[in-house]
């Protein structure tokens, strides 16, 4: 993810493909924090083979890129699971096979039992998802994490919204990815964010994307951090 005013490639070509593959759309939508946002990224729509090949392919090279050291992958159920096995697949390609695991909603008393399914949960841990919207699901992750004796050492996702989290309605100073990083002690990287969707929205053509900067912009005027 690129602050700077120097356009950053990877999270450039990573938003065009998403609004390519229609996992990136413009409008009006509510978000869980019910504010009217003027785009939605919908990572359950890189569903097919290729699509999400590619995706993994961005996570991957991000992650190389960061110089994050870790041990093996963590999936949160549901779209985590998925992340944490083409990622992997894909680390493995370019010479870095890594295990990986996730974990059940629902614990199992039979089989292997227990709520964590996959290699063995130990080491320096990645958790793994499309975006941090509460850190809830980060909480949930390192508490799983901690109980398997294994050590929560970052957060890989696709989308850093760049906005204020919102308590029971109320605005906080902070977005879901600096409370991560601050308030959990745990490095954040994502592949893009919103202010290289702002540079994308400068200068793309895309019908389904030109047009929407101005309302982009005066969203993130609004909410942004």
């Amino acid at each position: 993810m690129n602050s700077s005013t120097q356009p950053d490639p990877l999270a450039q070509e990573f938003v065009a493909f998403a609004v390519e593959a229609g996992v990136l759309r413009f409008g009006e939508f509510k978000t869980k924090a019910g504010r009217l946002s003027p785009y939605f990224f919908n990572a359950g729509l890189f569903d097919d083979g290729a699509k999400l090949g590619r995706l993994a392919s961005f996570y991957a090279q991000r992650l190389l890129a960061s110089g994050l050291q870790f041990d093996m992958i963590f999936g949160p159920a549901y779209k985590g699971i998925t992340l944490a096995a083409a990622v992997s697949m894909e680390l493995a390609r370019l010479g870095h096979n890594k295990p990986f695991a996730y974990n059940r909603k629902e614990a199992k008393d039979h089989g292997e039992g227990g709520t964590l399914v996959g290699a063995p949960v130990q080491g320096r841990v990645l958790i793994i998802d499309d975006v941090i919207s509460a850190g809830t699901s980060v909480r949930e992750s390192i508490a799983m994490i901690k109980s398997a004796g294994a050590t929560p050492c970052g957060v890989a996702i696709a989308l850093d919204r760049q906005e204020k989290a919102a308590e029971n309605g109320v605005d906080m100073p902070w977005s879901a990815v600096q409370y991560v990083t601050q308030q959990l002690q745990l490095p954040v990287c994502a592949i893009a964010g919103l202010a290289d969707l702002l540079q994308y929205l400068k200068t793309t053509s895309h019908p389904g994307a030109a047009g929407h900067q101005a309302a982009v912009q005066a969203y993130r005027d609004r909410y942004g951090v």
